[in-house]
């Protein structure tokens, strides 16, 4: 599973990393969501290029996006059958550049938060399918979707599937749809090593689109998961009293 995930290399570390052309300037992001713009390498006419696409990916034979499930992830296991994907991992595999995401555990009568990295601290590919979407009028929307396996044993404690990570030295394999078939690329859709990822809890502001600073990813201390949980308790308290008091128009019943 990924429902968010950050990006904070330089920009200048990320295009040595993935070999793209451009220099874009993007600012670090520490809680990036579906439905926005994300960085992606993909290869065009033999070049790799970065380009910006939603995330959230868009089948070109959907007619009507408004009813249409918006896809964030791809399951491995089935995305040489399934219409969505079939055509993207044949002709549009991409990847995602990033360093790190979030994984929400459920614990008591709450979810807590988790920030997941590469143990060296260095940045990684997520696997990605990238699909353009044109409109009736000709509009174009370029889309992308991440690659979820089932986790290895150490991450699994977290979430039973993980996204895919492309190592550095694959980037080439998985990218290049022309020279290296669906077989070569479908080897690489596996977990991270075990050990190759460390976590730690953080702050449940993850929660809320709207924060989006360096905080977010820092390790919680006790002091704040116990301020949390009592603003949370707090929160819901006042919750069931605003509930108690709509169900009493004042008036009384006589039956």
């Amino acid at each position: 599973m990924c429902g968010r995930f950050v990006i904070t290399s330089a920009p200048e570390a990320l295009r040595q990393l993935f070999g793209y052309a451009e220099q874009p300037n993007f600012p670090p992001r520490f809680n990036i969501a579906p439905t926005q713009p994300i960085p992606v390498v993909i290869i065009e006419n033999g070049i790799r290029h970065f380009r910006l696409m939603r995330w959230g990916l868009l089948p070109a034979w959907v007619k009507d996006p408004r009813k249409f499930t918006l896809l964030i992830n791809a399951r491995s296991e089935t995305i040489q059958e399934k219409p969505a994907f079939k055509n993207a991992i044949k002709r549009r595999r991409c990847l995602i550049p990033a360093d790190g995401y979030y994984e929400w555990q459920a614990y008591e009568d709450r979810k807590r938060p988790y920030f997941i990295h590469r143990r060296d601290g260095q940045p990684f590919g997520f696997a990605g399918l990238a699909e353009t979407w044109i409109g009736p009028n000709g509009e174009e929307l370029d889309t992308v979707a991440v690659v979820t396996a089932p986790a290895s044993a150490d991450l699994a404690e977290l979430h039973h599937r993980v996204p895919v990570a492309i190592a550095p030295e694959d980037f080439e394999r998985w990218l290049d749809c022309r020279a290296n078939g669906v077989e070569a690329a479908m080897l690489l859709l596996t977990a991270p090593q075990e050990g190759e990822f460390a976590w730690h809890e953080v702050s449940t502001r993850v929660n809320r689109v709207a924060n989006d600073d360096a905080q977010l990813t820092l390790p919680i201390t006790a002091e704040q998961i116990a301020a949390e949980q009592a603003a949370a308790a707090k929160k819901s308290a006042a919750r069931k009293v605003t509930s108690a008091a709509s169900e009493d128009d004042g008036q009384g019943s006589l039956f």
